[in-house]
């Protein structure tokens, strides 16, 4: 048994406002994937095995309140192996959890709302509820998000917490010389620790005026600038936004990494952000000059998402 490939997902703009009604965008990244399968005895199918079945008993707990599932097919596949076959690293911010979620829902889910559909905003805010409930399986909180991209592969605009929608992104220019890359920490992230530094902030007005009124208002006017293919702008915003992150979410850089953001600012060759919660995995880049900004980080490993 094979089941369907699920993708995984960059957050580019909205990581943390979200919680806080910021806008969002979210694209699925095809590069890494998972999907469900059965017979293999590695060490590493054992594992996501071990981690399916204290799932399965997680979703039978929420399954009254928002979706119900054939447990007896699930249960059945469970007990004969079947085990996440993931290409998604774990714990680098690209929704590995999220890929997992929307593969048991595809296929065990019964009445599901399929990609197929007209997917009205109330379908979308009932996904996104259900696998929400799902997910905080892995992360204690979550916003269905992650899964919400994987499952139906398409990009989505948060304009707020109620009000999300499939959306379309301005085509890669494959010769563009302006790139979004994922650089390597090297180290993976948690992001239940992530979320309770922010949560315990949130709690001093100094920070909560921060988030609304500079960190909130780069990232909609990000959103804005991408959709619209407003590359001057974006990049203008967007270095707002890397000088806001550093100065006011140091516990979610991985401390080797300080240095290197400033001198992004400082010599304009490239802006990094937050790619999710942080504190190691991936780190999301933006350039307008993607050889000066591979030359000025040819010490790691950086992959290319997006051209401008």
């Amino acid at each position: 048994m094979k089941g369907p490939l699920f993708y995984s997902k960059i957050l580019l703009f909205g990581e943390y406002g979200i919680i806080k009604d910021s806008k969002g965008l979210s694209i699925p990244y095809s590069f890494y994937n998972g999907a469900l399968k059965i017979g293999n005895d590695s060490e590493e199918a054992i594992k996501s095995n071990e981690s399916l079945k204290d799932f399965v008993s997680h979703l039978k707990q929420i399954e009254a309140e928002v979706v119900a599932f054939d447990f007896e097919r699930l249960q059945a596949d469970v007990n004969a192996g079947m085990y996440f076959d993931s290409s998604i690293p774990q714990g680098y911010g690209v929704g590995s959890s999220g890929a997992l979620v929307a593969a048991i829902y595809d296929k065990y889910a019964q009445d599901k709302i399929t990609v197929l559909e007209n997917l009205t905003r109330e379908k979308l805010l009932k996904l996104k509820l259900i696998f929400s409930e799902m997910e905080s399986f892995f992360h204690g909180k979550s916003s269905g998000l992650d899964p919400l991209n994987s499952y139906l592969s398409i990009p989505i605009l948060i304009n707020s917490k109620d009000n999300i929608e499939a959306t379309g992104i301005p085509s890669q220019k494959t010769q563009g010389k302006g790139a979004v890359f994922l650089l390597d920490s090297g180290i993976t992230g948690e992001t239940a620790p992530m979320v309770r530094i922010f949560m315990d902030n949130m709690k001093q007005e100094g920070f909560r005026n921060m988030i609304k009124d500079q960190f909130i208002k780069h990232t909609d006017a990000c959103v804005d600038d991408f959709l619209k293919g407003d590359i001057k702008s974006l990049f203008k915003n967007t270095k707002q936004l890397s000088k806001v992150v550093l100065s006011n979410f140091k516990p979610m850089i991985p401390s080797q990494f300080h240095d290197l953001w400033k001198k992004g600012i400082e010599t304009n060759e490239y802006y990094l952000k937050l790619c999710g919660s942080g504190g190691g995995g991936y780190i999301l880049g933006f350039t307008e000059n993607i050889e000066k900004a591979k030359q000025s980080l040819k010490a790691y490993k950086l992959e290319v998402v997006y051209n401008f």
